[in-house]
């Protein structure tokens, strides 16, 4: 047997210092034995090492470069990046008409986060087969840009594959919009829509739309779920404040399907409906419990006023482990949704001593922080957080919002100015905010809602970070005040 058989029979058995030991010892290393030694690098997660066996190699064949590629990926850095763009410009041109090569390209381009220059490179691209298309797509989703996403689609003159809707409804998830989402699903062949990753991420979706009646039939359909398709059908109704019907499904889970996601979906699912005594119940027979069930369950407590239990639990974990920023996080969000400012002030004074001062999350955490100044009438103190932050040079990245009016997917950025009609929707904005006024509104965004929909007698769907809100004409929400 060749020697890079029994190398590439060590790297996938994991024994990586074997294989070197035979790779080190070969008197002949060809292209071949350089390839299986770097794909064997890269399957066990050291990419460094196969770039490092790549400027070794006096003629590196397609496939090499391939390999080079998956690496910079793998990194997913900007020495990555460098590389990527470097040795792209210097591969022999007859080579450009390998698609898998040109995909590999792209993708390290996109997973070094270079999506610009990603896009040039797909555009100056004689072949964009069906993997290029799906690394645009999953990079744009990625960075929170569905639009360009079905602009990609709607260019595509072959659809039938399940990995483009996957895709695809990965960013119809972003944008929650039923009929649009509707328009495109249609368009799924019926041999897909029987996929299990397709059904999936269909029942993500449409949870995301608030439209849970159809989950539901997708759920219904489905003879043997797994245990991806309960934990997105439990998301999904936690997602709509429908904790009873979450903890149904859940208590239907064979305990072989049951993992830390679905625990983490369903504690959600209580947190999001204030089922306080379901999910402790449900956290202490957890036998392995992760930091995000940790996090999720501390969520759920905070978010009931019950923050002395949640710091507790908070401190249970770290007697144990080192300090955890998204819980931390949680109760500065508990504490803004009870616009309790003097607990809200305690947490981020001890963030600031526990995690380093350059960490992007501390932005958050003081723009939180000076929302719960705001909720409650302190508008000096918010603006001087948010004047400090300015001072400091800190960067907020400001969210994206989507709508959609006869069809046509509107994209907008706070305070943003892009659109045609943005004086006239500004305008629009004011007087809506004038209208409120009169009604002696001055802050909380839920409120402000519910008001307009009394208002403007018009039915509202809003989607926020944590869950849908269904506004009525009679001023009501389906979060019954609790988010």
């Amino acid at each position: 047997m060749e020697v890079y058989q029994i190398g590439e029979e060590k790297l996938q058995c994991g024994d990586v210092n074997q294989a070197e030991f035979l790779f080190n010892t070969s008197s002949k290393k060809t292209v071949t034995i350089y390839g299986a030694m770097m794909k064997g690098y890269i399957e066990n997660n050291q990419a460094t090492k196969a770039i490092h066996l790549f400027h070794k190699i006096k003629d590196p064949n397609y496939v090499i470069f391939i390999l080079l590629f998956n690496s910079c990926a793998q990194l997913g850095s900007d020495e990555g990046l460098n590389l990527t763009k470097k040795v792209s410009k210097t591969i022999p041109k007859s080579f450009y008409s390998n698609v898998r090569l040109l995909t590999s390209i792209l993708d390290a381009l996109v997973k070094c986060n270079d999506l610009r220059y990603a896009q040039s490179f797909f555009d100056a691209s004689i072949k964009n087969g069906v993997g290029m298309y799906t690394v645009m797509m999953n990079g744009y989703n990625k960075e929170n840009n569905p639009l360009k996403t079905l602009n990609l689609f709607y260019q595509m003159k072959d659809k039938n594959h399940s990995i483009i809707y996957l895709h695809v409804i990965e960013a119809l998830s972003l944008i929650g919009d039923y009929k649009l989402s509707q328009s495109i699903i249609e368009q799924i062949p019926n041999d897909l829509l029987n996929d299990n990753q397709i059904q999936t991420v269909l029942i993500d979706m449409w949870g995301k739309s608030g439209s849970i009646d159809k989950v539901k039939e997708i759920f219904d359909k489905i003879s043997q779920p797994d245990q991806y398709q309960y934990a997105s059908v439990i998301n999904a109704y936690g997602l709509n404040g429908m904790g009873i019907q979450a903890i149904d499904i859940y208590r239907q889970i064979s305990l072989d399907l049951i993992d830390a996601i679905t625990h983490t979906c369903i504690l959600n699912a209580c947190s999001h409906s204030g089922l306080v005594q379901e999910a402790r119940s449900i956290f202490e027979n957890i036998q392995i419990k992760t930091v995000s069930i940790y996090t999720t369950m501390i969520d759920c407590l905070s978010r009931a006023s019950l923050f002395q239990e949640a710091q507790n639990l908070q401190e249970e974990y770290e007697r144990s482990h080192p300090p955890s920023l998204p819980m931390y996080m949680a109760l500065l969000s508990g504490a803004r949704n009870r616009m309790n400012a003097n607990l809200a002030q305690q947490i981020y004074d001890r963030m600031n001593k526990v995690f380093p001062q350059s960490d992007d999350s501390l932005v958050s955490a003081a723009t939180l922080l000076a929302n719960v100044y705001g909720s409650i009438g302190d508008i000096d103190k918010a603006s001087d957080i948010r004047i400090q932050l300015t001072k400091s040079g800190a960067k907020k990245k400001s969210g994206l919002s989507w709508t959609v009016v006869d069809g046509q997917v509107y994209q907008f950025r706070a305070h943003g100015v892009n659109h045609p009609r943005s004086k006239e929707i500004h305008a629009e904005a004011e007087k809506i905010s004038a209208e409120l006024v009169e009604h002696g509104h001055q802050h909380d965004s839920n409120r402000a809602t519910k008001l307009i929909a009394t208002i403007r007698q018009c039915e509202i769907i809003v989607r926020d970070a944590n869950r849908i809100h269904h506004f009525y004409k009679n001023g009501q929400c389906s979060c019954n005040d609790y988010f």
